[in-house]
């Protein structure tokens, strides 16, 4: 009854490019440019489709409330009077890349027998510091069922940035597993965003067994290169996993801890001859989906990497791809989708989603999708979606009253007008 379904987050009406995440250079580095979250929101939905396509489960997290007015209250200031860097911060649309949602172990891992899922506190960044509320209001409603257990945010300050630094290694997705928590250490010109005290809290409170547990430290390297995030240059799918050589510090010490745990374990290593941190970070090959498709699905079964239009257009990457497929290792298949909207701010496919390995049945059906739910979103987004928003005019009422609206007559055409107002999350 278990399987994996993939929660994309659907990118917000307030989808703008303001440069405030320090060591995301697609974020910092398009700063400024006008954005569209109409085409952003659509290219999500186009994703999502995909996925269904390929046989998968698909589910959906809803963008927030934005601007945050309750977390300007807790600064004593409102949009109208807020400073500009304030504006900015309370109108991010970050909460779309729904990787960063949670830490999720899956019931086979967890000693109670339950599947636990811990919203990520983000607090490294103050734009993301005040997403969990929101998030964790939904999670509450998805995950309701006492199959599943839904704890807060770690304790401040130390940084969780939930599953975007959190794999998972198995036989499949219904047996038990290997959890693996990557953390960083300060080093380079960037902040690392996940405390290895933030991992330890995580695995206590799922019940995880010490034994089928690793905390391995992201490289310094990749840090400063870029992968503020391990998805950056790592990605794992049942017994498979997808790295970069220079992805962890102590690489070695960590294939021989895995080893140990997950004997079958297969990794798939990208050299860095053949492939540097620097094309790995610009064309987000490792921010992929690695997937295992449905057995007998278009007659191949075997996994899928589901990766950016920007993976085909760099060579180095392309390159070592086709010669992958084209031996007999365990990733059989390339999909390509375009999220250029999200990438342009720091966020690939993998970013979008967060993997729950639960039975379907058991989650509130509002959050899962099919194409025509899908078609009922995309009428909504290409009915009240802002075309474009430029920084310039953040503090345009107008804009404000539509971004409000069309947070509105999304929630209402889904049956969940209760996610209008989550203030009681505070308290």
């Amino acid at each position: 009854m278990l399987t994996e379904i993939n929660f994309d987050g659907l990118i917000g009406p307030s989808h703008n490019y303001a440069g405030l995440s320090p060591g995301n250079l697609a974020a910092t580095g398009n700063a400024g440019r006008v954005s569209r979250p109409r085409a952003a929101a659509l290219e999500g939905i186009a994703k999502m489709r995909a996925n269904i396509a390929l046989g998968l489960t698909q589910g959906i997290l809803l963008p927030h409330a934005r601007p945050d007015h309750h977390w300007l209250e807790t600064l004593a200031t409102t949009y109208a009077e807020a400073a500009p860097h304030l504006k900015a911060q309370a109108l991010s649309a970050s909460a779309m890349w729904a990787a960063n949602a949670a830490t999720v172990s899956p019931a086979p891992d967890s000693a109670d027998g339950r599947c636990h899922l811990s919203v990520a506190n983000l607090v490294t960044m103050p734009h993301r510091s005040h997403e969990w509320s929101d998030t964790l209001a939904q999670l509450r409603l998805a995950f309701a069922d006492p199959g599943f257990v839904v704890h807060g945010p770690v304790t401040a300050p130390f940084g969780d940035e939930g599953a975007a630094n959190h794999m998972r290694l198995c036989a499949d997705h219904g047996a038990p597993g290997v959890e693996i928590f990557v953390y960083g250490v300060s080093g380079g010109p960037f902040p690392a965003r996940q405390h290895i005290e933030a991992s330890m809290a995580v695995a206590r409170r799922h019940r995880l067994d010490p034994a089928r547990t690793i905390f391995a430290q992201q490289s310094v390297a990749a840090i400063a290169a870029g992968a503020f995030h391990n998805d950056v240059v790592a990605v794992a799918n049942e017994r498979v996993l997808f790295a970069h050589e220079h992805a962890f510090e102590d690489r070695e010490g960590f294939y021989a801890d895995l080893r140990a745990k997950l004997p079958d374990v297969e990794i798939v290593e990208v050299p860095a001859a053949r492939v540097s941190l620097a094309d790995a970070v610009s064309s987000y090959l490792f921010n992929a989906q690695l997937v295992t498709l449905p057995s007998g699905h278009d007659g191949s079964g075997g996994m899928a990497l589901i990766l950016p239009g920007e993976a085909r257009e760099n060579e180095a990457v392309w390159g070592w791809l086709q010669d992958m497929i084209a031996g007999n290792g365990p990733i059989r298949r390339l999909e390509i989708v375009d999220v250029r909207q999200s990438m342009a701010n720091g966020g690939g496919p993998a970013c979008l989603r967060l993997r729950v390995v639960a039975d379907p049945a058991s989650v509130d059906a509002r959050f899962l999708v099919d194409h025509a739910k899908l078609d009922v979103i995309a009428k909504v987004v290409a009915q009240h979606w802002p075309e474009t928003i430029d920084m310039a005019d953040i503090a345009e009422p107008a804009l404000i009253a539509a971004i409000q609206a069309a947070r509105r007559a999304l929630l209402d055409c889904l049956g969940l007008e209760c996610l209008e107002n989550v203030e009681f999350i505070y308290t």
